[in-house]
Protein backbone atom coordinates (compact mmCIF):
# COMPACT_ATOMS: atom_id res chain seq x y z
CA UNK A 1 0.00 0.00 0.00
CA UNK A 2 1.45 3.28 -0.94
CA UNK A 3 1.30 5.78 1.77
CA UNK A 4 0.94 9.24 1.17
CA UNK A 5 3.27 11.79 2.75
CA UNK A 6 1.54 15.35 2.57
CA UNK A 7 -1.96 16.38 2.88
CA UNK A 8 -4.10 16.28 -0.72
CA UNK A 9 -7.18 18.39 -0.86
CA UNK A 10 -11.07 16.30 -1.73
CA UNK A 11 -10.13 12.86 -0.73
CA UNK A 12 -12.91 13.26 1.82
CA UNK A 13 -10.85 14.26 4.42
CA UNK A 14 -9.78 17.80 6.13
CA UNK A 15 -6.27 19.31 6.84
CA UNK A 16 -7.79 18.87 10.68
CA UNK A 17 -8.07 15.23 9.95
CA UNK A 18 -4.93 14.84 7.95
CA UNK A 19 -3.22 16.79 11.05
CA UNK A 20 -5.06 14.84 13.45
CA UNK A 21 -3.40 11.15 11.98
CA UNK A 22 -0.41 11.95 10.73
CA UNK A 23 2.32 12.17 13.43
CA UNK A 24 2.23 8.54 15.10
CA UNK A 25 1.35 8.37 18.57
CA UNK A 26 4.38 6.65 20.49
CA UNK A 27 2.62 5.02 23.86
CA UNK A 28 3.81 5.56 27.16
CA UNK A 29 4.99 2.81 29.93
CA UNK A 30 2.41 3.28 31.90
CA UNK A 31 -0.22 3.74 28.76
CA UNK A 32 1.36 0.15 27.79
CA UNK A 33 0.73 -1.45 31.31
CA UNK A 34 -3.07 -0.14 30.95
CA UNK A 35 -3.48 -1.80 27.72
CA UNK A 36 -6.16 -4.76 27.76
CA UNK A 37 -6.38 -7.83 25.42
CA UNK A 38 -8.80 -6.67 22.35
CA UNK A 39 -11.37 -9.93 23.69
CA UNK A 40 -11.48 -8.22 27.13
CA UNK A 41 -12.42 -4.93 25.89
CA UNK A 42 -14.94 -5.96 23.22
CA UNK A 43 -15.89 -9.68 24.01
CA UNK A 44 -19.15 -9.30 21.45
CA UNK A 45 -17.15 -7.90 18.60
CA UNK A 46 -14.25 -10.57 19.38
CA UNK A 47 -16.97 -13.13 19.27
CA UNK A 48 -18.62 -12.25 15.98
CA UNK A 49 -14.93 -11.96 14.76
CA UNK A 50 -14.26 -15.40 15.88
CA UNK A 51 -17.64 -16.89 14.18
CA UNK A 52 -17.33 -15.46 10.71
CA UNK A 53 -13.66 -17.51 10.53
CA UNK A 54 -15.21 -20.34 11.10
CA UNK A 55 -17.58 -20.04 8.58
CA UNK A 56 -16.48 -20.80 5.23
CA UNK A 57 -18.59 -23.51 3.10
CA UNK A 58 -21.61 -25.02 5.07
CA UNK A 59 -20.72 -29.03 5.43
CA UNK A 60 -21.83 -31.49 2.75
CA UNK A 61 -24.51 -33.79 3.78
CA UNK A 62 -22.94 -36.60 2.83
CA UNK A 63 -18.80 -35.91 2.95
CA UNK A 64 -15.74 -37.46 1.34
CA UNK A 65 -12.82 -38.78 2.15
CA UNK A 66 -9.39 -37.42 1.27
CA UNK A 67 -7.01 -40.41 -0.21
CA UNK A 68 -3.81 -40.42 -2.02
CA UNK A 69 -4.10 -42.31 -5.24
CA UNK A 70 -1.60 -42.83 -8.13
CA UNK A 71 -2.69 -42.82 -11.31
CA UNK A 72 -0.75 -42.37 -14.79
CA UNK A 73 0.55 -39.03 -15.65
CA UNK A 74 -1.86 -39.10 -18.92
CA UNK A 75 -4.96 -40.14 -17.56
CA UNK A 76 -4.34 -37.18 -14.51
CA UNK A 77 -3.72 -35.12 -17.93
CA UNK A 78 -6.69 -36.02 -19.71
CA UNK A 79 -8.55 -34.94 -16.87
CA UNK A 80 -7.53 -31.98 -16.27
CA UNK A 81 -7.33 -30.92 -19.99
CA UNK A 82 -11.22 -31.56 -19.94
CA UNK A 83 -11.37 -28.27 -17.33
CA UNK A 84 -11.94 -27.38 -13.96
CA UNK A 85 -13.90 -30.15 -11.85
CA UNK A 86 -12.04 -33.09 -12.89
CA UNK A 87 -11.46 -34.78 -9.20
CA UNK A 88 -15.57 -34.73 -9.66
CA UNK A 89 -15.71 -36.45 -13.27
CA UNK A 90 -13.51 -38.93 -11.76
CA UNK A 91 -15.21 -39.36 -8.63
CA UNK A 92 -18.54 -39.97 -11.01
CA UNK A 93 -16.81 -41.88 -13.73
CA UNK A 94 -15.52 -44.47 -10.71
CA UNK A 95 -19.13 -44.28 -9.01
CA UNK A 96 -20.64 -45.70 -12.51
CA UNK A 97 -18.29 -48.19 -12.36
CA UNK A 98 -19.56 -49.63 -8.96
CA UNK A 99 -23.11 -49.35 -10.37
CA UNK A 100 -22.30 -51.53 -13.14
CA UNK A 101 -19.98 -54.30 -11.81
CA UNK A 102 -21.98 -54.64 -8.38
Amino acid sequence: MKTQKNFQPGRGYSKADWDAVSDPHTSTADELAQARPFKEVFPDLHAKIVEARKAGRPKAAVTKQAVSLRLDQDVVAGFKAMGSGWQTRINEILKQHLKEHR
